[in-house]
């Protein structure tokens, strides 16, 4: 079958590879839809963490916000599964450690995440193998679009919780990438008045044409009393600011990730008793992330600019979007007006679609 593979820092390209085959436990889905995020331009950048520590090499597989279709099942798996549309917890724990136990397998020691961690091959192929305990059935309701939109939604749907909003809260969101955007979009369906904040340009013009006439940067801000901080940003300083700037009693949700550390005074999280809240995975809430874009009280796919085929990988990871889909400088950094931050890989296409 064919596949994105990196094979070291900028260098990634399509190959043949052999089709995969379903272990015990194991499904093999046949991938339709895949999305491109800020995890995998790092392992294309050879930024990204998980290289240094040992947790991933090269050759690198990448892909985990994906969806498909059941081919064939493994021994002990229930061959109903075999038609089915579905996508997967990118999380896989070891299953009998006590964080598993308890049902925390999204931050067991030893997962594997797949296209990211412990060596388990990503969605970026033509069909991918993952335990059949991952899987989430989608409904018809749900294309190929939304469904490839799970994963991300389940990620700011658990920002959104974590900052424990009710309607008529004040929140504001740091960061119109797709995370951002997304956590905009859950705030607004949970009744919160929402405000976004980004870097001047047309990221946050973008924001506004979904409908966020609250889109700022911080010279514009306006002196309100905030209820809730969600950081979907990837500034180091912010996490300090947004601290500095939530009400006291309210709560500061950190989803986005540095690349350089960030400071933070104990003493004003104690002083304003404020909550912090840190969000890794959107395990726990992709069932209510299926079940909420089904219903259609949030629709992701406004946020998806193209969809190209695996040939066109390699050119957006290096940075060139592709044609009618806007400029950027990452995961909804810089993108043109009315283009969303967003690009999806479909598999079954062929070539440079232009």
């Amino acid at each position: 079958m064919r596949a994105f593979v990196i094979t070291a820092p900028g260098e990634g390209s399509v190959q043949e590879v052999e089709a995969p085959r379903a272990e015990p436990g194991e499904v093999v889905v046949d991938v339709e839809r895949v999305g491109i995020c800020g995890t995998d331009l790092e392992f294309h950048t050879g930024h990204m963490a998980y290289l240094r520590s040992g947790h991933a090499r090269y050759p690198m597989r990448i892909g985990h916000e994906w969806m498909g279709t059941v081919s064939a099942v493994g021994d002990g798996v229930d061959p109903g599964w075999i038609g089915r549309r579905v996508m997967g917890d990118t999380m896989l724990g070891c299953g009998h450690c006590r964080r598993c136990l308890r049902g925390d397998q999204h931050v067991c020691e030893g997962r594997q995440e797949v296209g990211i961690r412990g060596h388990r091959h990503g969605a970026l192929a033509e069909q991918l193998t993952v335990p059949a305990t991952s899987l989430h059935a989608l409904p018809d309701a749900l294309d190929p679009a939304a469904g490839a939109m799970v994963e991300p939604g389940g990620n700011a749907l658990r920002a959104v919780q974590g900052a424990d909003l009710s309607p008529g809260d004040r929140v504001l969101i740091m960061g119109p990438g797709t995370i951002g955007l997304l956590c905009t979009l859950f705030a607004r369906a949970a009744g919160a008045e929402v405000h976004v904040l980004g870097l001047p340009g047309p990221d946050l013009e973008f924001a506004r044409s979904l409908g966020l006439a609250n889109a700022w940067t911080q010279d514009t801000l306006p002196d309100l009393p905030l209820d809730a901080v969600i950081d979907a940003a990837i500034s180091s300083e912010l996490p300090a600011w947004a601290l500095s700037r939530v009400e006291p009693g309210g709560r500061v949700v950190f989803i986005g990730i540095a690349g350089e550390p960030s400071r933070l005074d104990s003493r004003d999280l104690v002083l304003g008793d404020v909550t912090a809240v840190g969000v890794l995975s959107a395990s726990p809430a992709l069932g209510e992330t299926i079940a909420l874009y089904a219903a259609g009280t949030v629709d992701p796919r406004p946020l998806i600019a193209a969809t190209i085929s695996l040939d066109e990988v390699a050119g957006v990871l290096a940075g060139n979007r592709p044609s009618g889909a806007g400029t950027s400088t990452g995961d909804g950094a810089g993108v043109d007006p009315g283009v969303g931050p967003k690009i999806h890989i479909d598999p079954r296409l062929r070539g440079d679609l232009g």
